[in-house]
């Protein structure tokens, strides 16, 4: 959810490279979008296209409050890789 959360706001806007840009499937894409929107962390807006209207997700403020928060947490720990 985090890795989605930060995509879109790094831009990407479109379910489809949303979905490739954090390497799920499809329906696994699907089912975080939806969650990340019921908790008003991504917003979903429609653009009218020619024949069809497309979906669009934009991070919102709540969003942009919990990426804020793990990344200051993850600075906190200072997680360091282990070579063994």
């Amino acid at each position: 959810m985090l890795c989605v959360l930060s995509v879109v706001m790094d831009g990407v806007e479109k379910p489809t490279w949303i979905m490739y840009a954090v390497n799920l499937s499809w329906v696994s894409t699907q089912g975080i979008l939806a969650r990340l929107v019921e908790q008003d962390l991504l917003r979903e807006r429609e653009e009218k296209g020619n024949r069809m209207s497309r979906r669009r997700y934009e991070i919102t403020e709540r969003g942009e409050n919990v990426l804020r928060y793990f990344g200051g947490a993850k600075e906190l720990i200072n997680i360091k890789e282990i070579i063994t």
